[in-house]
């Protein structure tokens, strides 16, 4: 196998130097590391054909933040002549998708001030909150979404408030939501709070089985999902490593 590395030089070391580049970024399983070391450019180009053009999906959002940045300085100006609630919106909508949460946060705000009856636009700035890990301020905008709605987003509202009451040291608070948020929803971001959870409150039996059952999600996930969650896969993985020492 090593002796067809031959047949791709000059080539051969590109493939395998982008292929190291992406594993580094995206970190898949790691067998892939063996995968594209040890068999040289050969191994690269089939880690590329497996992991990196199916990524490419990816990126979608990478060219759609040219036509974001566009959008913005667009309504930006509307709202000299027009400041509306439904331009203060798009406009946090814009920002948080770009993560600008900071920029997100004051347009939501400004959106509330001209009207306050809307609870996507609360939901929507307590996301911007949770973006710039202010989980005190996302608990009243969480509180009032999950007041109106308890079943918001798919108990995803309830999830994130239960954890920004969990981060905020309100364990009391945070169980009973958490209990009935992981009851339906069973994404892997609320999995994987509910389990950093348990551990805050000592409860690591629990703790680890959650964080199973989280990496146990991964294989009933189409591949592309799994793309798209790999970073809580990850940090379930990482929470499991801390619990084999309790």
């Amino acid at each position: 196998m090593f002796g067809l590395g031959h047949f791709f030089y000059p080539w051969g070391f590109l493939v395998q130097g982008l292929a190291i580049v992406h594993f580094i970024r995206r970190r898949p399983e790691n067998y892939w590391f063996y995968v594209i070391f040890f068999l040289g450019p050969p191994g690269a180009a089939v880690y590329i054909l497996a992991e990196v053009l199916p990524d490419l999906g990816l990126l979608r959002g990478v060219f759609q933040g040219f036509g974001r940045r566009s959008r913005i300085h667009i309504v930006g100006t509307q709202i000299l002549d027009n400041p509306s609630a439904a331009n203060y919106e798009e406009l946090g909508e814009l920002y948080k998708d770009q993560k600008q949460f900071e920029k997100a946060r004051e347009a939501f705000t400004n959106a509330i001030a001209a009207r306050s009856d809307s609870i996507y636009t609360f939901y929507s700035r307590a996301q911007s909150s949770l973006g710039l890990q202010d989980f005190a301020a996302a608990i009243p905008d969480l509180e009032r979404v999950v007041a109106a709605d308890r079943k918001f987003d798919y108990y995803r509202a309830a999830g994130l408030l239960a954890d920004a009451y969990a981060q905020t040291g309100q364990l009391d608070r945070a169980a009973p939501l958490f209990t009935e948020a992981t009851q339906i929803s069973t994404t892997a971001e609320t999995l994987y709070n509910y389990a950093s959870f348990l551990k805050t409150a000592n409860r690591c039996e629990e703790s680890r089985e959650w964080a199973q059952k989280l990496l146990a999600k991964k294989r009933s996930l189409p591949r592309y999902m799994q793309r798209r969650e790999r970073p809580w896969f990850r940090k379930g993985k990482a929470l499991l490593k801390e619990l084999a020492g309790n």
